[in-house]
């Protein structure tokens, strides 16, 4: 049973594909961001301490992200697909090492040209009441500043969506990425998808790759 490591920068679709590749596949989705905020639910002796670190404006250490997938990975029993971690080579050699194991994985690239990334996420819009997600230039609402989903007209510029901030994300991201994927070249287990398609060619093309 192979394991899927997800990669890709904000904006190129991972949220989108990890859905519908549960949805069809069966995969079980490991967000590092959802396991923090159950762990902090439960108030568990680890979520107290997570909820400790956060609150203080601290970023939690790769230590708990990685204790945390151990205690909800089942490898030999399920196929997972890791969403948000790894994000740079340290913590990809981490997740092989402590979490992997000798299991077989594929680590899936979602590649996007960073300035087509640039233009999707400040044109993004998110429902406020919904969740929906919109973008002015290739998805927008039928009607303007109208979700189309639940007909709220609280469509949101989220501030991490406005050009600055995008700019940065890019900047790190791509200062990060290049290591991670070549290590997993080395390895011979990278794959890349070209996330430039719409939707339902990138997840046609995820599914070749997956053999799902």
């Amino acid at each position: 049973m192979k394991q899927v490591i997800f990669l890709g920068a904000p904006g190129s679709g991972k949220g989108t594909q990890a859905k519908l590749l549960v949805a069809d596949c069966g995969f079980n989705h490991l967000s590092t961001g959802d396991l923090l905020r159950a762990e902090v639910a439960k108030e568990s002796e680890l979520g107290l301490k997570v909820k400790n670190i956060m609150e203080n404006g601290e970023l939690v250490g790769d230590d708990i992200v990685l204790e945390l997938l151990k205690i909800n990975c089942d490898l030999t029993g399920s196929q997972y697909l890791f969403d948000g971690f790894p994000r740079n080579l340290a913590q990809a050699k981490a997740l092989d090492e402590l979490v992997l194991g000798g299991t077989e994985s594929v680590a899936v690239y979602l590649d996007l040209d960073l300035d087509v990334l640039l233009e999707r996420l400040v044109n993004r819009r998110t429902c406020g009441d919904c969740g929906a997600i919109y973008n002015l230039v290739h998805s927008a609402p039928k009607v303007a500043g109208t979700c189309d989903k639940c007909g709220g007209s609280n469509l949101l510029h989220r501030d991490d969506d406005k050009a600055l901030a995008v700019s940065k994300r890019l900047a790190v991201f791509k200062n990060t990425i290049t290591p991670v994927l070549e290590y997993y070249e080395q390895k011979g287990n990278l794959r890349r998808i070209d996330a430039s398609q719409n939707m339902d060619q990138v997840l046609v093309q995820m599914k070749e790759t997956l053999g799902c």
